[in-house]
């Protein structure tokens, strides 16, 4: 079967990865486009979500691509119109409002996707395989990367809901949460907000495993140059590098997996699998540890942050 989608949100990650991936998807066929200011040539365009939704009822399936503070209620609309719907991450502003969303989807019969996409990175799946039946020692997250060339202009993430820096640091998360065997839990964090804005520009955040080891994660928005991406396993084993954002995996300095960027490949070939199953799939394990972090952060404010 082929799912005619819409995009609801057209801007740079919709246009650089969504677009690409739905084009190679024989699942999926892009039957509209759904925005205030951007339209694209020979795809049927709406100026709102409940326009397209009125006027197509033939499009079963919508991919938000909106800032996180305005999804929950266009998730809502599609899900009552009986749409399935997949959220790009992260799935929502609030742990809550996702939470209701799934069971919304369930009462409405719709699958709903919630997407990480760095869980579809080429070295993920090994690293969650290979540490399945190892005693890990520690973790170390470094995230590091240049605001300025990842969301140039893009004033909704210093607001709240809009997650700053948690925008990239969360994907380390949903990576941490799929290839570890046991959850782990937020103790402290020291979050770095400048004086102009109102989410971190900066974060450190130490969690323990529920098995007792350590980990860190050091999350900054203001590194130029080479991009940082790094996760560290110690393990009884042998240690375990990702880098590259999951691309790249070393054992002991070994490179066992060296992939390419197709991430989003992954996520439209799972929603393919979800749909054709009636399931959903809605993992809110990265964005609690966002919303722990904030709870238990201490607020250090820096200089002012000028794009």
């Amino acid at each position: 079967m082929v799912h005619r989608i819409a995009i609801v949100g057209l801007g740079k990650i919709a246009r650089d990865q969504h677009l690409p991936s739905i084009a190679k998807n024989p699942g999926f066929e892009l039957a509209a486009i759904v925005s205030r200011n951007a339209e694209l040539e020979g795809v049927d365009h709406f100026t709102t979500l409940d326009e397209m939704l009125a006027a197509r009822p033939d499009i079963d399936t919508v991919a938000l691509c909106t800032p996180p503070q305005v999804r929950r209620q266009y998730a809502e609309a599609a899900i009552r119109a009986g749409r399935h719907v997949l959220l790009e991450k992260p799935p929502g502003a609030t742990v809550a409002e996702v939470d209701w969303l799934k069971q919304l989807a369930a009462e409405h019969s719709v699958t709903l996707f919630a997407t990480w996409h760095s869980r579809y990175a080429q070295g993920v799946e090994p690293a969650r395989n290979w540490l399945a039946d190892k005693a890990i020692q520690s973790v170390e997250i470094v995230w590091r990367e240049d605001v300025r060339r990842w969301h140039p202009g893009q004033d909704w993430i210093w607001t709240p809901g809009g997650m700053g820096v948690f925008d990239p640091g969360i994907n380390a998360l949903s990576i941490l949460t799929h290839i570890l065997p046991a959850p782990v839990l937020v103790t402290s964090a020291i979050l770095e907000v400048p004086e102009n804005r109102q989410t971190p520009i900066a974060a450190k955040i130490d969690f323990v495993s529920v098995t007792g080891h350590p980990v860190t994660a050091d999350f900054d928005w203001r590194q130029e140059g080479p991009q940082t991406w790094n996760i560290t396993v110690r393990t009884d084993a042998g240690l375990l590098e990702l880098s590259s954002g999951g691309d790249v995996v070393r054992l002991d300095g070994e490179t066992i997996v060296s992939g390419d960027d197709t991430e989003y490949d992954g996520i439209y070939t799972r929603f393919a699998h979800l749909l054709a199953d009636g399931k959903s799939d809605v993992d809110i394990s990265p964005l609690q540890l966002v919303a722990d972090a904030y709870m238990l952060g201490e607020v250090c404010k820096v200089e002012a942050f000028i794009e």
